[in-house]
């Protein structure tokens, strides 16, 4: 496959997931318009961070008055993530050269993520140029889409009827993500964990139960993880 094809193979493959963006997107700048920030801030909000739930986490932290300390803390929890998404991609991408590398870096988002990973694992012997353009491809639309729906968003603000749900965007996206990355017991054992910490975690101020939650999630699929292989070795 040349980078060529392997381009327009991942543009097929992440074109649908602009009709969750697009409303995610929107989302997110009717409510930082709403929670007092202007245009112009909003979109560069969604420029320079790139980040969804961040985004949205930020937000909801500042209409709440937190220290800014615990807004920037709770954000780089939240997109800790994306250093995962990296270490799991390196083996497939970290040849490519530093410019493209770097650029992936900031185009990095859950749904390139979970397309680029999936291709990888299941086509191991693919060049790595192909492997690049697949992954440029699959995100060539979202980010776009990402930065206009943003705009819209914030240009409807309250024009929006309260009644319109856009707010669904927002749990489908990340559904449609995480459903098909269940592959193990481990993450079974994670995504379980994460939510029943994060409701019991609930009445922790600056939704630091969030935080609560993922760190006990990762330990447990981790923890998962080594009894797996132990008895493996074992039996």
């Amino acid at each position: 496959m040349t980078p060529g094809q392997a381009f327009w193979a991942g543009l097929k493959i992440g074109a649908p997931f602009v009709l969750v963006v697009a409303p995610f997107g929107a989302v997110f700048g009717v409510v930082a318009t709403e929670a007092g920030l202007d245009i112009v801030q909003t979109l560069v909000f969604s420029i320079a961070v790139i980040a969804g739930a961040a985004q949205l986490t930020a937000v909801e932290l500042m209409v709440q008055d937190a220290p800014t300390l615990i807004v920037l803390l709770t954000a780089l929890a939240v997109n800790l993530r994306m250093a995962m998404y990296s270490a799991s991609l390196a083996p497939h991408l970290g040849a490519a050269p530093v410019w493209q590398r770097a650029l992936m870096s900031y185009l990095m988002v859950d749904q390139a993520y979970a397309i680029g990973v999936q291709q990888f694992e299941q086509h191991p012997d693919m060049p790595v140029g192909a492997k690049v353009g697949y992954f440029f491809g699959a995100v060539i639309l979202l980010c776009p889409t990402w930065y206009l729906a943003t705009l819209a968003g914030a240009l409807l603000g309250t024009a929006i009827p309260p009644s319109l749900p856009v707010g669904f965007a927002v749990p489908i996206a990340f559904l449609a993500l995480i459903g098909p990355m269940l592959r193990t017991l481990a993450h079974m054992v994670a995504a379980f964990v994460s939510v029943v910490g994060a409701l019991i975690f609930a009445f922790v101020p600056y939704n630091l139960g969030l935080m609560i939650a993922a760190i006990l999630a990762m330990g447990a699929g981790a923890l998962v993880e080594l009894w797996l292989i132990r008895r493996g070795r074992w039996s």
